[in-house]
């Protein structure tokens, strides 16, 4: 019998994207999901070894807990972290605690801001392409966010890769999936051909770089006084065991 999420009580989880690269008939597109508090459906689920051992168990865990009707392979990475971290607070509380250095933080995760997708950076509405041009080559292309749908890809990518013992890029095999088109050609054979052959290594750090300036997300950084009474800023949270798996 297929559980009645409405039965559970939710709470509405805004996205870093606020829906701006989404298709218009997509339920992303309102820049929000509604999300059910976690029940003990979700703690088997978090306990499943089949989960854990191919590394599905967090991606089970969200579309367990998710009663918009998305579609979860379109979700990009950004928002993506934005329901893991609402999932920890509607499962275990808003306290997170964990070691930096020997010494012991707690943090109230509702706290972490978002860092939210700014709409003058995308090509136009409701499509998630972006331009940027490459300072060396100074070649103009188009990328975009990639989605959890892409990730899989990439992760089977590299998989098929080392199981035919060829060489494994990660790096460039991501580049691959990223970029759109270069010069406005959007063919896919001459995008992987530029980034094997072409894509020069202070232009692939200065896309990245530019990628990471404006992508949504969520701040997952904080800042603490250290034993020497220093203020140490832009410390990044760990997400270890305890995050989803507080009494382990």
């Amino acid at each position: 019998m297929e559980e009645n999420k409405s039965m559970f009580p939710t709470e509405e989880v805004s996205l870093p994207s606020k829906g701006l690269i989404y298709s218009p008939d997509s339920p992303l597109a309102k820049g929000a999901v509604e999300m059910k508090y976690m029940t003990a459906k979700e703690e088997d689920i978090l306990t499943n070894e089949t989960y854990i051992k191919k590394g599905t168990v967090i991606d089970k865990l969200l579309q367990s807990l998710i009663v918009s009707p998305i579609n979860y392979s379109d979700l990009v990475i950004g928002d993506k972290n934005a329901l893991l971290v609402a999932a920890r607070v509607l499962g275990y509380g808003k306290d997170y605690s964990f070691e930096i250095n020997g010494e012991t933080h707690t943090i109230d995760l509702t706290e972490l801001e978002d860092k939210e997708l700014d709409s003058e950076h995308l090509i136009k509405p409701n499509h998630n392409e972006f331009t940027f041009t490459l300072p060396v080559l100074k070649k103009e292309i188009t990328f975009k966010l990639l989605t959890h749908s892409d990730e899989r890809k990439i992760e089977e990518e590299l998989k098929g890769l080392k199981k035919m013992k060829q060489e494994v890029g990660e790096l460039t095999t991501r580049l691959k999936y990223m970029i759109l088109s270069i010069d406005g050609d959007y063919e896919r054979k001459t995008v992987r051909q530029f980034v094997d052959n072409q894509l020069l290594a202070r232009d692939s750090r200065a896309l990245r770089e530019y990628i990471k300036e404006i992508q949504p997300d969520v701040d997952m950084t904080f800042e603490y006084e250290d034993e020497d009474g220093e203020i140490q800023r832009g410390v990044t949270v760990p997400l270890n065991i305890n995050f989803f798996w507080p009494d382990a």
